[in-house]
């Protein structure tokens, strides 16, 4: 029972941070950071098993997120929405079917990785970096010239399923999921790279030809990663798409790509306790960047020589993104934690998480 002891604190905090939200203890702004916060670990915690643990280079994990989003969506109108028509399911079947619909998305988003994977893994470094994100552009293309689910316009009508959840119980249903589907991804990753397939991944990261003579099967453990991570992206996509209530192709564009690899690359490839303490962090900095009034003071020297330029936050964002990862690589490029995970740091964590 001893050993269990952070799982139960981890789990009564989960439980604690829902309650607040059911009574209002914390209003919806700080219910949407915890949310997006969730969203970003995802993320980045999937994205760290391309480009941490594999040691690859993809730079376009956004396209798969879009494919989880769009699916999702699609799937949740179609069941419990009237954008479409008439929904198919009656609205108290939202609680059960809409975890499905998530994970459905997932599996699709998965699968799209392996479309990916199977010609990507023939090349190596900057060439995979050119066709991730090729192929980002090419899905964010595809989706805008779909007009049945709304092309550029973007896609909606998800929040209908949020709204039929709510009619069963008024309740945070959202950050309720989007909590479980974290800690789910967390586990699940964790479980992964302590396996034979997780070890396997670390010995190609390190010699790929040597892990080939030790019996490695460099192409069917790089096949089973790849997809893991896409389809854990594609479940973030689906959540954060319930969330927004509204998808658009160009929310998941380069610059979403790039904030994922900020993320990883910030907390240090191949440590997901480091993955997940930059995404906590990074989605803090960009809330923190709203602000209007803090970018100009930020900015207040750069606005004094050129008077002309009038910052916003879209602008910064754009700026300040690709510039933390150019500082990452000049100044530290092993990131928060390096390779190293908090139990490496707090040895008597390990007896906590172990798996017997």
């Amino acid at each position: 029972m001893k050993d269990k002891t952070l799982q139960i604190v981890l789990a009564l905090s989960c439980i604690f941070l829902i309650a607040m939200a059911q009574f209002g203890m914390i209003g919806n702004y700080i219910q949407a950071v915890f949310m997006f916060v969730g969203i970003n670990i995802i993320m980045s915690t999937s994205l760290n098993l391309v480009n941490g643990n594999m040691g690859e280079f993809s730079c376009g994990h956004a396209a798969f997120m879009c494919v989880g989003a769009y699916v999702s969506s699609v799937l949740s109108v179609l069941f419990f929405g009237k954008t479409l028509g008439d929904p198919l399911l009656p609205s108290y079947m939202a609680v059960f079917i809409f975890p499905i619909i998530i994970l459905i998305g997932g599996v699709v988003a998965a699968i799209a990785g392996i479309i990916v994977a199977l010609p990507s893994f023939k090349t190596r470094g900057d060439y995979l970096a050119i066709i991730t994100i090729a192929v980002n552009y090419i899905i964010i293309s595809a989706i805008e010239n779909m007009s049945f689910i709304g092309g550029s316009r973007g896609f909606q009508g998800m929040k209908d399923t949020v709204w039929a959840m709510l009619d069963i119980f008024n309740g945070p249903w959202m950050l309720m999921w989007v909590t479980v589907f974290t800690i789910f991804t967390v586990w699940i990753i964790r479980r992964f790279v302590s396996s034979t397939y997780g070890k396997g991944i670390n010995a190609i990261c390190q010699d790929e030809v040597a892990a080939e003579i030790m019996s490695v099967n460099t192409d069917k453990m790089k096949l089973v990663n790849f997809m893991l991570s896409s389809g854990l992206a594609g479940i973030a996509g689906g959540l954060f798409a319930h969330i927004v209530g509204y998808v658009n192709p160009q929310s998941f564009n380069i610059l979403k790509s790039t904030e994922a690899m900020v993320m990883v690359y910030l907390g240090g490839m191949g440590s997901l306790s480091g993955a997940v303490l930059a995404a906590i962090l990074f989605t803090g900095l960009m809330e923190v960047l709203r602000s209007q009034a803090l970018i100009e003071f930020i900015l207040s020297p750069v606005t004094f020589v050129f008077p002309e330029w009038e910052p916003s936050a879209g602008v910064i964002k754009w700026v300040l993104i690709p510039l933390i990862l150019v500082l990452l690589m000049q100044f530290r490029p092993e990131g928060i934690m390096g390779n190293k995970e908090l139990s490496d740091w707090f040895p008597k964590l390990k007896k906590y998480y172990k798996f017997k």
